[in-house]
């Protein structure tokens, strides 16, 4: 027995080594897109980042930071705290299938029979045979491998995100409830529940996708402590649900509700200073904690003492979260939701800021609301009490409009036009209980969990987003190259598939319970999740690392997917020994082919990019400006550049969607590192929460022709009555009364700020006018406009190139281009081609002197969707740039230009896009005809082949239609204008083709 421990930890350890050498091998060197620069940055400096944050990622990922020799080593070290996380996961993976696999093949011989009380007799423990050891380790291995090189696992381990932790804590509780099953005989055994309590606690503080496992560790308490009945399964599960109930709502947000009432019982109606209510409750609570426990160890009930040890060590682990309110209190640069008071902390809990989705009964998304109700009330602190600003208001529905299950709950026009594309809906009916059925099994299940339980298991067709499910029989002739060609597309040839469900079938001929609590796992952790996330018909990318805890259970049946082969082998060749090697050499062939298959697209050793194109926005910029950028990618990796680089920390970064906050408004007011506040006139209390949210249009014809704006936004600070509007309850909002509005210019201080070229400044304009087309003003603009009247061109103001055209407010024509950024300037561009004019001197030596493109060039790395995004959209500005030299007749430059943007951004490695036929009349006209016509011809045949595919599929890829369809387009224009007619002609009648099926 001791022989085959020993064996069990040196593989174990083993097979650890190997996902850590991959992981370490492959792992992204600097933060990569969407969350990941968030999460550096915060644990580099334990900022307080998006809700419900996680905090005891970022203290450990800050521990992790201080191994690193300078800042721009932190992102790796980081990065490698994802890696070892994850390479954990492997780890106690495989030993959960080797306890697994050992009772399947030595099962306990009872030294008695088995009790029905809660008291557990011991069990002989037989050590298994050499072959048995070895098919045990075989399959261990065989899992654990597989689960190390699938695809969504692996994505979430080579980057900065709470998932691979998440997992970790999946995988260490599962396997120390089977080590408590183990031992569950021995007097000391509740030391492992309390671990466990105590694992769940850390885990809070990372993500709360784990804790739905809650319901397999009840199982397996219940399948060892009593004898099976129905009434007790059924029991079990309630009391699992119960418990997972607790603690995802009566103690993450639950407790610091309670907390928060009595503060504000404390302080608004008792006088106390802030902090006594909490102070109170805190007080109350662990007294009646050590009562309860007293009384439990007084009465000798095991069960109560356990349980309220458990529920201690939960909270202790859950203390973790107390680093979010004291960071805050220190007012941090980045610091989401600014939950510093426990008000503003309990919101943070909540993720109130991201609203709500009907789950188990609700509206439809055709659904009008018949009246409303008021909710709880909303505090915000104030000097000496808390202030109420409101209460929540909740839409009333008729009970015929809502249904069970409501997954066509959505009314974003968008959302509407893909529930049609999924659920044949008739127009002006609501939709039926079975329209919402047919959603859940063929969207939210069938595409968005069954796909990605495919790509995992089966193979994946490509990188672009939708791609579906590579299945072994698949040619890849005919295949766009934008497929057909993709790292990401990976052949698994079913095998991982097929193993699993041997395993499967080999559990549950020998051990159905054991069976029930993996299947279990994968149903909680896999479809309860599509149940609970209520996906909307649109995701701005793919979510498969949401479910990684399903595909972690299937990586079990996919090890004990050794034994079943092991036990066919045992059959034919006579020999243990010989069916366990062979059937492990078979098995390791499959996570062979998955690391094979996906290495290359997995592998960013080499990526840069996404910090790159941060730096090169915030290279746009003038010093000490004010950038305001619009979503995740166009914000993290700059926080990330500013936070642990210190790069570019004069320009303040302004994210329009948290604009709309008083927190963030807030904290734009305040110095941040060489950044100066914001030149803000308006105060907290004109756009505190709940006050100036939305300001509608209505036209006031005294002002119909135009207001200055600086005396609009004095009257917005006055609250004048002029603004003023009403509801039915009686309620006063402001308004804006004109769409036009008109702010005078001081054209010395435009001058003194240099904030137009030389060349532009006769063209400075004594007041610009403008029109915002717009049916209300959000916060956001709001501020922007108060920022446009006060600051005086003292300080540049950017709106990133990627950001929503429709926050400029009509400022379209006094926008001036230096790069991958637009600056507001008093110079009124007449054109209608283009949006503002383009400062062609500044705009050159930013994009040729200062940009970064490292490793764009190199074909041997994966360049997915996101990373693609970014050179297309440099590719459009290297072209503005290009016509404004060509108008001025300096075709030299404009030529470098070109070459250098082609140059740094090959189609080899970027291939070629949407912004790259416009090229080709310019290449004309320098003298390039072969890369234009290359261009030509390349482009053509790659959109020609697009289509003929696409249109063989679902309407799935009508973006890829469109985007292909619009080439073509393009193609035909220039190829014209350039005068090769009869390729033109060619395009275009492939165009006019492919056209007239989109319309059919």
């Amino acid at each position: 027995m001791l022989q085959y421990n020993r064996i069990n930890n040196l593989v174990g350890w083993l097979v650890f080594a190997v996902a850590t050498i991959a992981y370490v091998l492959t792992l992204e060197p600097t933060a990569s897109f969407w969350d990941s620069g968030e999460f550096i940055a915060c644990s580099y400096k334990l900022l307080v980042p998006h809700p419900p944050g996680a905090p005891f990622y970022l203290l450990l990922g800050r521990i992790f930071s201080l191994f690193a020799s300078d800042p721009s080593q932190v992102a790796w070290w980081v990065n490698l705290l994802s890696a070892l996380s994850s390479s954990f996961t492997v780890l106690f993976l495989f030993w959960t299938i080797t306890i697994l696999a050992r009772k399947l093949l030595v099962p306990s011989a009872a030294a008695a029979s088995r009790l029905s009380t809660t008291v557990v007799e011991a069990e002989t423990v037989v050590a298994p045979s050499l072959g048995q050891t070895i098919a045990i380790m075989g399959a261990g291995a065989v899992g654990a491998l597989a689960f190390t090189f699938s695809d969504s696992f692996w994505f979430s381990a080579v980057e900065a995100e709470v998932y691979a932790m998440s997992s970790f804590f999946t995988a260490f509780v599962v396997w120390a409830m089977l080590r408590w099953e183990s031992r569950a005989h021995d007097a000391m055994s509740d030391k492992w529940l309390i671990l466990i309590a105590y694992s769940v606690g850390l885990s809070i503080g990372v993500h709360l996708l784990n804790l739905v496992a809650i319901p397999a560790l009840a199982f397996i308490f219940f399948f060892r402590l009593k004898k099976y009945s129905n009434k007790g399964a059924i029991i079990t599960l309630v009391v699992s649900a119960v418990i997972l109930g607790v603690v995802l709502v009566g103690i993450i947000p639950g407790l610091p509700s309670i907390a928060g009432s009595f503060e504000v019982l404390f302080v608004n109606s008792f006088g106390l200073p802030f902090g006594a209510g909490v102070i109170f409750f805190v007080a109350l609570f662990i007294g009646l904690i050590v009562w309860a426990v007293r009384y439990a160890i007084r009465t000798g009930n095991r069960a109560l003492h356990t349980a309220l040890l458990s529920l201690i060590f939960v909270l202790i682990g859950y203390s973790s979260y107390l680093i979010i309110p004291i960071r805050s209190g220190y007012d941090p640069t980045i610091d989401e939701n600014d939950p510093e008071n426990i008000v503003s902390f309990v919101s943070y809990l909540k993720r109130e800021q991201y609203g709500d989705r009907p789950l188990l009964f609700g509206p439809q998304f055709n659904a009008e609301p018949i009246d409303q109700k008021e909710g709880d009330a909303q505090y915000i602190k104030g000097e000496d009490r808390y202030i109420e600003v409101g209460r929540k208001v909740e839409p009333v529905y008729d009970s015929k409009d809502k249904t069970l299950l409501p997954r066509l709950y959505s009314n974003q026009p968008g959302h509407i036009v893909q529930y049609k594309k999924w659920v044949d809906i008739q127009e002006g009916q609501k939709p039926s209980f079975g329209d919402n059925m047919s959603f859940l099994f063929r969207y939210q299940m069938g595409h968005m969990f069954w796909r990605y339980f495919g790509w995992n298991f089966v193979g994946r067709e490509g990188d672009i987003q939708q791609s579906g499910v590579l299945w072994p029989w698949e040619s890849s002739e005919g295949l766009p190259d934008r497929i057909s060609e993709s790292m990401a597309r990976n052949n698994f040839f079913m095998l991982p598939l097929v193993l699993g469900i041997l395993g499967l079938i080999f559990q549950l001929r020998r051990k159905q319970r054991d069976a029930f609590v993996v299947g279990l796992l994968f149903f909680f952790t896999g479809i309860a999740i599509v149940l609970y996330l209520n996906q909307p018909p649109i995701e701005p990318r793919e979510r498969d690392y949401t479910f990684a805890g399903a595909f972690y259970a299937y990586c079990i049946w996919i090890g004990l997917g050794v034994l079943a082969i092991a036990d066919f082998l045992r059959k034919a060749l006579k020999s243990d020994l010989l069916a366990g090697v062979v059937a492990t050499v078979v098995g390791l062939l499959i996570p062979g082919i998955m690391a094979a298959q996906g290495w290359d697209d997995h592998d960013r050793s080499d990526r840069y990019h996404s910090v790159d194109s941060a730096k090169n926005l915030l290279s746009s910029v003038a010093p000490n400006a004010i950038l305001f950028t619009n979503g995740d990618n166009d914000t993290f990796p700059l926080w990330y550049a500013q936070e642990v680089e210190g790069f570019r920390t004069d320009v303040r970064v302004a994210v329009l969607s948290y604009m709309n906050t008083d927190w963030y408004l807030d904290q734009m007011k305040r110095q941040a590192y060489q950044s100066e506040p914001f030149p803000m006139s308006l105060e907290n209390e004109n756009y505190r929460q709940g006050i100036n949210d939305y300001l509608p249009y209505v036209e006031r014809p005294e002002v119909a022709g135009g207001i200055d704006l600086k005396q609009y936004i004095q009257l917005v600070k006055q609250n004048h009555q002029a603004l003023q509007i009403g509801d039915r309850a009686g309620r006063t909002y402001l308004s804006f009364p004109t769409k036009n509005f008109f702010l005078n210019v001081d054209k010395q201080a435009v001058v003194a700020a240099n904030a137009v070229p030389a060349a532009y400044q006769d063209s400075i304009v004594s007041q610009m006018r403008w029109t915002i087309d717009k049916g209300g003003l959000e916060k956001k603009h709001l501020a922007i406009l108060d920022l446009l009247a006060n600051n005086n061109w003292k300080r540049p103001v950017y709106f990133s190139t990627t950001a929503d055209n429709s926050d400029f407010m009509g400022l379209d024509n006094y926008l001036q281009l230096e790069g991958l950024a637009y600056r507001i300037v008093p110079v009124q561009s007449r054109s209608t081609e283009q949006m503002g004019y383009i400062a062609k001197n500044i705009m050159y030596d930013n994009m040729m002197n200062k940009f970064s493109w490292r490793n764009l060039d190199r074909t041997d790395i994966f360049y997915d969707e996101n990373y693609l995004r970014f050179p297309a959209n440099a590719r459009d500005k290297y072209y503005q740039l290009t016509l404004e030299y060509l108008k001025a007749g300096d075709k030299a430059t404009a030529k470098k230009i070109m070459d250098y943007c082609f140059t740094q951004l090959p189609d080899r490695s970027i291939p070629y896009d949407y912004y790259v036929p416009p090229f080709v009349v310019p290449l004309y006209e320098v003298g390039d005809q072969k890369r234009a016509q290359e261009i030509v011809n390349i482009m053509a045949d790659r959109a020609d082949k697009s289509l003929r595919y696409y249109f063989t599929q679902s309407s799935i890829f009508e973006t890829e239609i469109r985007i292909n369809l619009f080439i073509m387009q393009q193609l035909t224009q220039v190829a014209r204008q350039v005068g090769m007619t009869q390729k033109a002609a060619e395009i275009e009648q492939r165009f006019m083709q492919y056209y007239g099926q989109m319309s059919r």
